[in-house]
């Protein structure tokens, strides 16, 4: 059905009445329209909230907006197209073509609502069983929708009467001298891009890098940069392009944390060390909270400037930060109750002084000092 069709069935074509009249009756029939449609759709979307299906909701809201845009650009067209007709009829064909970009639009920006919907239900979802990692659902998103907003503006571009084939041409030819000059932002861009398909990092993650200064937790992963906070609380921004070049440590992804820790006890109490390690073994053995299936180790390790040095390395069944903790404190409070139920001691540094038998003489003076004087008197 033409737009001249449409408007005669609804005797908007009718001669008679005033194109004033026309403008008006169309103007208040979009405004009754869109007011129903919204009605429609709010009511829709409370009703399949209820579901266990997240996509109808996903649908309906991506379609919201844009249908009710629609429904004002064909309404206001169509006065638009009335008006023109009587003020100036070279006016129509412009109201037609943008119609025709004003309709392309909406369709990108319905399939751009789509996109994001999906996204924030595949990573967030509780209707949805197996979540998708945001990290991985953030670059397809990111993908589709430059996919889409390029094709809408190709579509727009023949719509307008403008050649693709010499639009694709000139891009290729400005594409060579825009390399050169955003070589950076090129740079950054397959940078980010390695970092989504490699994933050696997801939002979230807790990063640090040997060669820079860079530790914190990822908050977001865009294409030409990355956005972590600090332990201090304070915003870190790394080009993509760094993890190239740089050894990036993931600690998020330990699967234990460990314990490594040397103790010594006096010289004084070097009968007991056997003992006391012995014990020590048995209790790190015991402990719910260490994993035994790693590597566990308590063993003499040598002959310190003031002490008998033994260490302990073993590993914790967690890798929470402040539970680890817990845990180290627990284990070291335990090693010093063995210590002294033995009866030995932390030994701390000391220093030990010989005075020589000849210390209680007044200073300066020798056995020898009084022919070294009666030397000096001759």
């Amino acid at each position: 059905m033409t737009w001249e069709t449409a408007q005669t069935y609804l005797g908007l074509g009718d001669s008679n009445m005033h194109w004033i009249v026309r403008v008006f009756i169309v103007v208040l029939l979009t405004l009754i329209v869109n007011f129903i449609a919204v009605r429609v759709l709010g009511r829709l979307e409370h009703h399949l909230g209820k579901t266990k299906n997240p996509w109808d909701n996903v649908l309906i809201q991506a379609t919201q907006k844009p249908i009710g845009v629609f429904i004002w650009l064909v309404g206001l067209s169509v006065a638009a197209e009335i008006s023109g007709t009587e003020l100036d009829p070279k006016f129509v064909s412009l109201i037609s073509a943008v119609r025709e970009v004003g309709i392309i639009t909406l369709l990108a920006w319905f399939v751009l609502r789509f996109i994001k919907g999906a996204e924030t239900t595949l990573t967030t979802s509780e209707k949805i069983a197996s979540k998708v990692d945001y990290t991985t659902a953030g670059a397809i998103s990111k993908l589709l929708r430059v996919s889409v907003i390029i094709t809408a503006m190709l579509v727009i571009l023949q719509t307008l009467g403008y050649s693709i084939s010499g639009v694709l041409a000139f891009g290729g030819v400005g594409g060579i001298a825009v390399g050169f000059a955003a070589k950076d932002l090129l740079a950054n861009f397959f940078g980010g891009l390695v970092v989504y398909l490699d994933r050696p990092f997801v939002v979230g993650d807790w990063i640090r890098s040997p060669d820079k200064n860079i530790e914190g937790t990822v908050e977001n992963i865009g294409w030409r940069q990355t956005r972590i906070r600090t332990f201090d609380k304070r915003p870190l921004y790394v080009p993509n392009s760094t993890f190239s070049l740089i050894s990036v440590e993931n600690p998020s992804r330990m699967s234990h944390r460990r314990i490594n820790e040397t103790i010594g006890v006096r010289y004084d109490d070097f009968s007991k060390l056997p003992d006391i390690i012995a014990e020590v073994k048995e209790m790190i053995a015991n402990h719910d909270d260490l994993d035994m299936s790693q590597t566990c180790m308590v063993n003499f390790n040598q002959f310190g400037p003031s002490s008998l040095d033994f260490f302990i390395y073993t590993f914790t069944k967690t890798v929470d930060w402040k539970i680890f903790h817990n845990v180290k404190q627990d284990v070291l409070f335990k090693i010093m109750a063995i210590i002294e139920s033995h009866g030995a001691e932390v030994a701390f540094p000391t220093h030990t002084v010989h005075m020589a038998n000849n210390a209680h003489m007044p200073f300066g003076h020798t056995p020898e000092g009084d022919a070294s004087t009666s030397e000096k008197s001759q």
